[in-house]
């Protein structure tokens, strides 16, 4: 038995590694992905007051705050038992939008594009955003106005880009600024126009990646994410909707509090990182996967007319439901699509102005719980308080801990495809890695670190002994 051992992997958020276990004959048997930080929220957050709850969380991570931040204020709402503004809940799903749309920006064009434009094969000291930057710079200049667009509107909103305060329990703390509005409809037909220019690119290459296509992660498993009552797309608000494998609606729209019926939580004694699984059906064999290819699996629509063209094309190309995690990259770009259709409408209602935008209250109930949609799927804060508001206790399941399970699997798909022990070729594990960028993974939020994972593969004898390592 060898072993190789992928540490870290590389363009993620987050740390990480893989192991890979080959026979005797050099084929792989078996695979284990590794998230080896641990941060520990969960627990250092017990003692502090309910309303400190979404600052804390949000240094989670720098990557998306803003999705902890309304989880977080979602779950203290409901410990308030208040019912927010309108017009808060408006302003609060327009911040979401803007982080859809940076998050996504930097997972396409930052994190993943180096291997679809530069080649999965390619030399790895420029397979990266700089040499995207070398031959593709007119791609790679509106990876960056895309998501500065992003990341401008939050500050716009928030008067800070990242961890800002603006969001509280009740609503949030002041009301849009008619100029910052007025700011960020201007530069919205620049942001549509190179969402659709990238998915008119990325649909005129994707065919070119059949092989990877077929083996990034294809095996059936169910879908989650959050629908409206008439199964529309949802990032911030709405009921958790599961579907099994063939799109078939298992749970149709399961209410916040109801989610501990649902999702169970294992723990696996190779990684830092909790394992949620369906809990009807049971550990490991309920894997559902969430985040984009999840949500456009579940939803019958997305609610805006140029969201709902793609995502129609989508389907017709690929099936009613969308099985390989390659095409988390795709349905990524619809959504930044979507995003920015709902950022316009939002704006562009007179209502958005409105001066009523907090509702104040103190403990009311002792319990809450808050689940929003983060750009990597779905996201879910409960909390527990005594009287006084002080947290008793607190549980994250995070988007990425929804997809543990699921990547294991996809990197054990990956890994068993493309390695070849006899012959080792860099690009066979960048393969590997790359399974696990199209996820989009957060480990920082997921295992309660910053930086980049990097990859580093061992090839190691059935005696233990290291034969060779190879590093991104």
């Amino acid at each position: 038995m060898r072993t190789i051992t992928i540490d870290p992997v590389t363009r993620i958020e987050g740390h990480a590694k893989i192991t890979i276990h080959l026979d005797e004959d050099g084929h792989v048997a078996d695979t284990v992905f590794h998230a080896t930080q641990l941060r520990g929220f969960e627990k250092f957050s017990e003692g502090r007051p309910f309303y400190e709850m979404p600052a804390i969380t949000a240094r989670i991570c720098g990557i998306c705050p803003i999705s902890h931040l309304l989880a977080s204020v979602k779950a203290c709402d409901a410990i308030m038992s208040v019912r927010i503004p309108p017009t808060a809940a408006m302003l609060r799903e327009l911040l979401h939008c803007s982080q859809v749309v940076q998050s996504h920006a930097l997972s396409f064009f930052h994190l993943s594009s180096p291997d679809m434009l530069l080649g999965f094969d390619s030399d790895p000291a420029r397979r990266n955003v700089i040499g995207v930057i070398e031959d593709h710079p007119e791609l790679a200049k509106s990876g960056i106005a895309l998501r500065k667009f992003g990341q401008q509107a939050i500050e716009g909103l928030a008067k800070e880009r990242i961890h800002p305060s603006w969001t509280v329990p009740g609503g949030v703390n002041a009301p849009l600024d008619p100029a910052v509005r007025d700011r960020i409809l201007a530069g919205l037909p620049e942001a549509k126009a190179i969402a659709l220019r990238t998915i008119g690119f990325f649909k005129g290459v994707v065919d070119q990646f059949k092989e990877e296509i077929e083996n990034f992660g294809n095996a059936p498993t169910m879908y989650a994410g959050l629908v409206d009552a008439g199964g529309g797309l949802q990032l911030y608000d709405g009921g958790l909707r599961f579907d099994d494998a063939a799109g078939e609606v298992v749970v149709p729209y399961m209410q916040s509090p109801d989610y501990a019926k649902y999702i169970g939580e294992a723990t696996m004694p190779e990684s830092y990182l909790k394992a949620p699984y369906f809990r009807p059906i049971g550990f490991p064999d309920g894997i559902y996967r969430v985040g984009p290819l999840g949500r456009l699996n579940v939803a019958t629509h997305c609610g805006t007319p140029l969201a709902d063209a793609e995502f129609a094309e989508y389907h017709q190309r690929f099936g009613k439901v969308v099985q390989s995690s390659f095409h988390f990259h795709y349905a990524r770009l619809i959504e930044i699509i979507y995003g920015l259709e709902r950022m316009e409408a939002l704006l562009n209602d007179p209502a958005i102005l409105n001066r009523h935008v907090r509702a104040h209250a103190g403990v009311n109930a002792l319990e809450g719980v808050g689940i929003i949609e983060a750009p990597r799927g779905t996201l879910i804060h409960h909390y527990k308080v005594n009287e006084e508001g002080a947290i008793t206790w607190a549980n994250l399941i995070v988007a990425t801990g929804n997809n543990n399970l699921a990547i294991g699997r996809s990197v054990d798909q990956v890994a068993k495809h493309f390695i070849d022990g006899t012959k080792m070729k860099e690009g066979m594990l960048n393969r590997v890695s790359a399974v696990v960028r199209a996820y989009d993974p957060c480990l920082s939020c997921s295992t309660h670190a910053a930086g980049e994972v990097p990859l580093e593969i061992r090839l190691v004898d059935a005696d233990g002994s290291l034969l060779d390592t190879v590093r991104n």
